[in-house]
């Protein structure tokens, strides 16, 4: 086995429990942090407030985390380890006068490489990404952080231009997942999610135009939300349009709604973001008791969301997570909403996109694409504007039809993912070499055409010992609702 997925499985069992019961600066203090890259970062806020711990401390042990595993996951393209020293000296200042900058003063978090962070270049794992420039912006969720006080310790990995659902490109070769190296931790956002997996970090960016988020959430043991569209403000717009989300990856339900909450605040720049979330997303914060969150909600389980495989362990731990919020109270009740297979009409979007956010690359820079991202742009490129507003029109018949399943229905239960983790360095698994990676991803681009908030939440392991992700899916603008049920999950799994 190897050191590093021994340290993981130590990891999520010692942070996983520590979801939040008040609010950041009010919780209950349970003295020094002995670990600081094993703790959220609500109990590092905790610890700061109380002076059990520093900034410094956290930071210091979120760049020793990352020298210790960087070699093997190759979850980051870029270490800021002064500047991410220095923010923590001025963190740790604000706190010992007591007047931290906002709610993740000091708290180290990582940003996914298709974010624009000041000073730095934005390079999406593409060897054709300009170097120079001005790179004197932070995209809004950046932003967010960046005024709540957040130590950016670095940028993490992505296929190139995020195409994928596994993480490996050109530019920053394989990156690997922490449970076992051998496998990927998904994608796109999969080295945010072996970030946060390995402990380097206790929050960082993702994005989801497809299940980019919980794909890799669901490989990695991490939880994270693809939020309804247009909460998180985004900017520059994405090639993928409408598709593309942005949302946070935690190790905890509670760091993943006070990250949202963080994020999901207006930007001028995103003509389309929604207004700030209601106080929703707190209220999941400050309960602790896991019936009290999902007592008496109309929950739908679909193990295979109208046919699709799914691996038998996979199906076993889903229907066990289902049957636990039955326990705490819900009314669960196997459904399935008759989504039609828009998988072709999924591809006329994405890979449009693809080809539009790649039309500035001419001559021979060409040859420089990942060969898969190759061959969707040149589909991408045949593709007609009856085509696209076609998709659409499905796209718009989805959206109606699961507006009247929720109208039955609170959430819909299914698996994040039809299997645990494979190996790394491949677009699909061996039995399925040939295909596109959207053949096995059919439980979360469907989702990203209707626009819902959906998350993966950790519900199990495979008999290899990876991590299994069930996804929890909600109406739009329900994301708190989201939440709740998987901060039942995660309150019911710690009081066993």
């Amino acid at each position: 086995m190897s050191p590093y997925r021994e340290a993981e499985v130590t990891i999520r069992s010692d942070s996983t429990a520590a979801a939040a019961s008040a609010p950041v600066g009010a919780r209950a203090h349970t003295g020094p942090v002995a670990d600081p890259s094993a703790a959220s970062a609500e109990d590092l806020l905790a610890a700061y407030a109380a002076g059990d711990a520093s900034p410094v401390e956290a930071v210091e042990a979120a760049l020793a985390r990352i020298d210790r595993t960087e070699p093997v996951l190759n979850a980051f393209c870029l270490v800021l380890a002064e500047e991410a020293r220095a923010a923590a000296r001025e963190s740790a200042a604000r706190w010992e006068r007591g007047e931290p900058l906002g709610p993740l003063d000091g708290v180290p978090v990582a940003v996914k490489d298709v974010h624009l962070l000041r000073g730095h270049p934005t390079l999406k794992g593409s060897l054709t990404s300009p170097r120079s420039g001005a790179w004197d912006e932070d995209s809004p969720a950046v932003a967010r952080l960046r005024e709540a006080g957040a130590v950016f310790v670095g940028k993490t990995t992505t296929p190139e231009l995020a195409w994928k659902a596994v993480t490996d490109s050109p530019l920053t070769g394989v990156t690997r997942n922490p449970w076992d190296p051998a496998t990927t931790p998904g994608g796109s956002s999969g080295g945010s999610a072996a970030a946060v997996a390995a402990g380097a970090v206790p929050m960082a960016t993702g994005t989801d135009g497809g299940g980019s988020i919980r794909i890799p959430a669901a490989f990695s043991g991490i939880v994270g939300i693809k939020p309804t569209w247009g909460l998180v403000p985004h900017f520059p717009a994405s090639p993928f349009g409408s598709l593309a989300h942005t949302g946070p990856m935690t190790r905890t339900v509670g760091d993943t709604a006070l990250m949202l909450e963080t994020m999901a605040r207006p930007d001028p720049r995103d003509w389309a973001a929604l207004a700030p979330p209601e106080p929703g997303l707190a209220d999941v914060r400050l309960r602790t008791d896991p019936e009290d969150l999902v007592r008496g909600l109309r929950v739908a389980l679909s193990p295979t969301l109208g046919g699709l495989a799914v691996d038998p362990e996979v199906s076993a731990a889903v229907a066990a997570a289902a049957d636990t919020l039955a326990d705490l109270g819900a009314h669960v009740t196997e459904a399935d909403p008759g989504l039609p297979d828009a998988r072709p009409e999924f591809h006329v979007l994405w890979y449009s996109g693809a080809a539009k956010a790649t039309e500035h690359v001419t001559g021979a820079d060409r040859d420089l694409f990942d060969p898969g991202l190759a061959e969707i742009i040149e589909e991408g490129l045949a593709y007609s504007a009856q085509d696209y507003l076609t998709a659409m029109a499905l796209r718009m018949e989805m959206g109606a039809r699961m507006g009247r399943f929720h109208a039955e229905y609170d959430l819909l239960l299914t698996p994040a993912a039809p299997f645990g983790a494979f190996e790394a360095g491949r677009e699909c698994p061996p039995g399925l070499a040939g295909e596109r990676w959207t053949v096995w991803a059919g439980f979360s681009h469907p989702f990203n055409m209707t626009q819902q908030p959906a998350a993966s939440v950790p519900c199990g392991f495979t008999s290899a010992g990876l991590p299994v992700g069930l996804q929890v899916v909600g109406p739009r603008h329900a994301d708190a609702r989201v939440l709740a049920a998987c901060r039942a999950l995660e309150l019911a799994g710690d009081r066993r």
